[in-house]
């Protein structure tokens, strides 16, 4: 019997905004019936608001975040074996990348499944493509230390890192801390150090900019609990 496969499915990243998702996805969606999500509300969710006429009900939703065991996923990936497609949803953006995603997709190596990653909007690459900074080079770090020492070394670090290998320095912040963040790096870096604001990337707040640390310094942003990308670029 031949091995079904394993679709990366990305979700959108903003309230509503299921416009950015291709048709290539919705049509995987529809002819899957076996998901492996991040969180299932959130998934269920999505499907839903593609109005692609499934009924929810009769999919199949195994939670698939950091708290899963290695057995657990093999249970979750049986159907693959099965000859059965599964699909993998993360909670925002695309599967595997800042995303636990991609332990179903080392499983799939392993067993000589095939793994087709579909195209979609994933913030963190948006945000880089808007910002201006070194495509060549970047780095993205998740989250940063949260204790306010421990958070200044770790940004002046990303600094010195842009500046040795002219890097770009890509992190995100939980989204109650966003304000806290963009002022604990224009007080941290250098005045002339770049930094991009990405916030809510192809959402209705959508808001993007770039420009060094003592310019934003004089401008005031509200960034409370809006998803954002920061990025950090220095040479």
């Amino acid at each position: 019997m031949a091995y079904g496969i394993l679709y990366l499915i990305p979700s959108s990243i903003s309230e509503n905004q299921t416009d950015v998702i291709p048709e290539q996805v919705r049509q995987v969606i529809k002819n899957t019936e076996h998901f492996a999500v991040e969180n299932v509300r959130t998934a269920r969710r999505f499907i839903s608001s593609l109005k692609l006429g499934l009924t929810i009900e009769e999919l199949q939703f195994e939670v698939l975040d950091k708290k899963t065991t290695d057995s657990t996923v093999e249970k979750i990936l049986k159907p693959l074996l099965q000859g059965k497609n599964v699909g993998v949803i993360s909670e925002s953006g695309c599967p595997g990348i800042a995303d636990p995603g991609s332990r179903a997709v080392a499983y799939a190596h392993k067993k000589n499944i095939r793994v087709v990653p579909l195209v979609g909007p994933s913030s963190i690459f948006l945000a880089l493509m808007a910002s201006g900074f070194n495509g060549q080079k970047f780095a993205f770090h998740g989250y940063l230390p949260i204790k306010k020492k421990e958070l200044e070394t770790a940004i002046k670090q990303l600094e010195a890192d842009s500046i040795k290998h002219l890097q770009t320095q890509i992190f995100i912040e939980a989204p109650y801390r966003n304000n806290q963040m963009l002022e604990t790096l224009t007080k941290t870096c250098r005045p002339s150090t770049q930094i991009c604001v990405a916030k809510d990337v192809s959402g209705t707040e959508e808001f993007i900019k770039s420009q060094t640390a003592a310019e934003w310094k004089k401008q005031k942003i509200e960034l409370h609990k809006v998803p954002t990308v920061f990025i950090l670029f220095s040479s």
